[in-house]
């Protein structure tokens, strides 16, 4: 496709651009295949660069009106047009997915339109091969460097200990057995691949039981799968029952922590889901643990981004649209949830399945949380990265639908939730509570933040392994956990205070032990841009204390 059969106007002449933080400038304004630049016309007349590049991908909704020169205003839909054209200018509101919102004063009906329609257009393309990855080109990375940190190969290498009990099955060679996990997995020794098919035809998606954290300490693991498909008849799979029996070879018995509530596991049953029945995993023993997911985590950011930007200045008003949005009650669950799986396996020394339905999503966040609750090694910068790269990009979490659109858009809701964002949340709370404990930065989750929305790299691209091979996103764009630790960032996310510690870090989920986030839902309030200058300050002269103390 050819971009420029989607760009009418490329270049707009004395434009008005107000943002966030910032005094209105007037400027020179372009539009690219992936980008909306903007040039300040007297910064660059000043020999100060003063220009805004804004990734097309990061928009998330536009609204746009005219007036004309009798005063009359009309407002557009992102579908309707008007049929006055006595206008002489227009103005488009645009609201991007990382919560900024600029608006633009566009001299001419026409040019406005135009703008507006390829902006709609080209921020909404559906083609991976057509994204911004794909012709990013930065000098100081090449294509030829290694992809990722972490691989299920890599993952099974470096622990010798599983090796006795465990092997690594290639079982998903060519993704036929699960189109969502990647080509290697780790299963207990004593299952063979032929039975491993068996399971995944008995589990939602293909998606079989498998390890995803074995524990040093006391050598329990934690498995991830999805649901099983017993149905109204109650079916049963002796395979995947010898796998589970398998995990806790030895053990007494291990916990199934079911992330929906003993009536939705019911009510799935009735569409062809369920659960490990007592009858036939007699030594596990289920745990239910409610944790909402889809339309109504999308519902609760869209609340909260509508209550943050609420100017009305009432300190009622406003902690009662915080509390209805339920958003920090979803952060204290997967806390919970999460506290409850580690004490299962650090505490009792128990092995853990943990599932939902699809176990793309909740699955993902707890399992992930709980790890770094217990593992001092996924706290620091590369092993929280290689963490997420392990858990999120290759183990099938689906991040093109997930985060097709953020709290702004005026599309109905399809597939789109939060789930990602929700960990970053949930971690930033760890990282709150436990200053010393986590080897990386708040930046660094802000940028994760704003990296699974919209970015420059391929990592969160597509909605599985299998699709990222089919477009070749490993041969032809650059990932972004390599590209954050290049020495030019990898000081600035790190955390200056940090001190290993090889204690579990238990979060308190009490309501007054949780914060809204105040770095990413209000970073752009003078407030919090006043409070990152200060916090910034603090930084470095931590780290010019800490350059003293060594010399």
């Amino acid at each position: 496709m050819e971009f420029s059969e989607h760009i009418k106007t490329a270049n707009v002449e004395d434009v008005v651009l107000r943002q966030p933080l910032h005094p209105p400038s007037r400027g020179t304004l372009c539009i690219t295949g992936h980008h909306l630049l903007f040039s300040d016309r007297v910064e660059a007349e000043e020999g100060r660069s003063g220009q805004v590049l804004l990734l097309l991908r990061n928009i998330d909704a536009i609204e746009k009106s005219v007036e004309n020169l009798l005063g009359y205003s009309g407002l557009f839909s992102n579908a309707g047009h008007s049929d006055r054209t006595s206008v002489s200018s227009g103005t488009i509101s645009i609201k991007c997915k990382d919560l900024r919102v600029l608006q633009l004063d566009i001299p001419g009906m026409e040019q406005c339109l135009n703008i507006a329609h390829s902006i709609e257009t080209l921020s909404c393309l559906d083609c991976v091969s057509e994204m911004y990855p794909f012709f990013y080109r930065p000098s100081e990375l090449n294509l030829q460097d290694q992809w990722g940190l972490s691989s299920p190969e890599k993952h099974y290498s470096q622990m010798a200990e599983l090796h006795n009990r465990w092997r690594l099955s290639s079982v998903n060679r060519d993704y036929s057995v699960c189109s969502t996990y990647p080509q290697s997995v780790i299963v207990p020794k004593d299952i063979s691949d032929d039975m491993l098919v068996k399971v995944a035809k008995f589990r939602q998606g293909g998606r079989f039981p498998v390890l995803c954290y074995y524990h040093r300490k006391n050598g329990m693991v934690i498995m991830r799968s999805s649901q099983p498909l017993t149905g109204a008849n109650k079916k049963r799979c002796r395979e995947d029952e010898s796998l589970l029996q398998a995990v806790i070879d030895g053990s007494d018995k291990g916990y199934v922590i079911d992330t929906r509530s003993s009536q939705q596991a019911q009510q799935a049953r009735m569409t062809g889901g369920g659960f490990e029945s007592k009858s036939f995993y007699n030594n596990w023993k289920r745990l239910h643990r409610h944790m909402e997911r889809g339309k109504a985590l999308q519902e609760s950011l869209i609340k909260l981004v509508e209550a943050c930007g609420d100017e009305s200045n009432s300190m009622d008003r406003w902690l009662s649209k915080l509390e209805n949005s339920k958003w920090l009650s979803h952060v204290q669950t997967a806390l919970s949830t999460a506290g409850l799986l580690a004490e299962c396996v650090e505490r009792d020394g128990h092995s853990v399945l943990v599932h939902g339905s699809d176990g793309t999503d909740g699955t993902l966040l707890i399992s992930t949380l709980a790890q770094l609750i217990m593992d001092p090694c996924c706290r620091t910068l590369e092993g929280f990265l290689a963490l997420l790269e392990r858990e999120w990009v290759q183990a099938g979490h689906p991040f093109q639908q997930r985060c097709a659109h953020s709290a702004y858009s005026h599309a109905r809701l399809q597939q789109e939730s939060p789930v990602f964002l929700l960990l970053l949340d949930c971690v930033w709370q760890l990282w709150r509570q436990f200053p010393l404990a986590l080897g990386f930065s708040e930046a660094l989750l802000l940028r994760l933040a704003n990296e699974a929305y919209a970015s420059d790299y391929g990592t969160f691209l597509c909605n599985s392994d299998q699709e990222r091979c089919a477009v070749e996103v490993k041969e032809k764009t650059h990932c972004l956990f390599q590209a954050l630790l290049r020495p030019k960032h990898r000081d600035y996310y790190s955390n200056p205070l940090y001190e290993r510690t090889e204690l579990a870090i238990w979060p308190s989920v009490h309501p007054q032990s949780l914060q809204l986030w105040k770095g990413f839902f209000l970073r752009w309030t003078q407030q919090t841009r006043l409070l990152e200058e200060a916090q910034e300050e603090i930084r470095n002269m931590i780290i010019k204390w800490g350059k003293l103390e060594l010399s």
